[in-house]
């Protein structure tokens, strides 16, 4: 069935998270940085996907700093739901501006087919959680956001983030027992360093925890089995799609520039067939084909 056919799905994003996670084991979430990686990551069995700002950014070819807008990151969550059956975790940096902004944010994102919001504790312009330098705002201030979104939410999730482990780990289990108790469903600690980090805010975080699986930063390489034993709930890869895809088409590229047309590459490509497969193409040419044919027999017998 195609997307532009009701599919009959009856189920909210937030439901449907919210079933998975009461089942056991950990939930393993890659991040789709677009609506073709979001349907190949159904097509390999994952149950969630996450919506990166990171990956968002960069697909914008912007950095990590918060200059993506409200109704641009809803058109991005937007265009991935309408194609793709699995609850989204959405990445809302700091919620757009203050308990208010968070709440319209909480709104249209929902509207657009979001699982779940997440917003972080950072200031404005902020940061990947894995580098230096970054400005927290007051406990009070994000419990305050994180209230707000709760009250303004239908069925999806909040999930609090706190980029306090830079300054100790006690900190950031402070923070996020304060989250939880103002209305996070789940909370997430970037940027741990070590098992005995990750089994202590488990421990003391008072929600179901998060973990961030990203390249290139603090915490080692860990893999979700190692996750679980942990005691984590949920791990994400949230900008390893872009990675792979960005590095791919880099050395597309420039293989074209040095050998004059990409034809030594295509036994890495996706062929025609599989491409379709994978959006798709046929129960559309099959919707088409039997609409027209239904209209014109309707014509016909008038």
């Amino acid at each position: 069935m195609t997307w532009l056919e009701n599919s009959g799905q009856t189920a909210s994003g937030g439901a449907m998270l919210r079933a998975r996670l009461a089942r056991p084991g950990i939930v393993e979430v890659p991040g789709a940085h677009d609506a073709l990686s979001a349907l190949l990551a159904e097509r390999a069995g994952f149950e969630a996907l996450y919506v990166s700002g990171a990956a968002f950014s960069a697909s914008l070819g912007l950095p990590d700093v918060g200059l993506f807008t409200l109704d641009e990151l809803a058109g991005h969550v937007a265009t991935i739901h309408r194609i793709c059956g699995l609850p989204l975790i959405v990445d809302a940096d700091t919620g757009f501006g203050e308990v208010l902004n968070v709440m319209r944010t909480v709104r249209a994102l929902e509207a657009e087919g979001a699982a779940a919001i997440q917003i972080e504790d950072q200031v404005m312009p902020k940061k990947c959680g894995h580098l230096a330098d970054k400005r927290l705002v007051a406990p009070a201030e994000m419990a305050a956001k994180v209230s707000a979104a709760a009250r303004a939410r239908r069925d999806m999730l909040v999930v609090a983030r706190t980029d306090a482990a830079a300054e100790g780990l006690e900190g950031a289990i402070a923070r996020a027992r304060l989250y939880a108790e103002a209305g996070a469903d789940i909370v997430f600690a970037d940027a741990l360093a070590s098992e005995a980090d990750f089994r202590a805010f488990v421990a003391g975080s008072g929600a179901p925890v998060l973990a961030n699986m990203t390249e290139f930063g603090r915490t080692p390489a860990f893999t979700a089995r190692q996750f679980n034993e942990f005691g984590c709930r949920i791990v994400i890869w949230p900008v390893t799609s872009l990675r792979i895809a960005a590095a791919a088409v880099d050395a597309l590229y420039r293989h074209i520039r040095e050998h004059g047309g990409p034809a030594a590459l295509r036994g890495q490509m996706l062929s025609r067939a599989a491409l379709y497969e994978v959006i798709g193409y046929d129960a559309y040419a099959a919707l088409d084909a039997a609409i027209a044919t239904g209209a014109l027999s309707d014509a016909d017998a008038r």
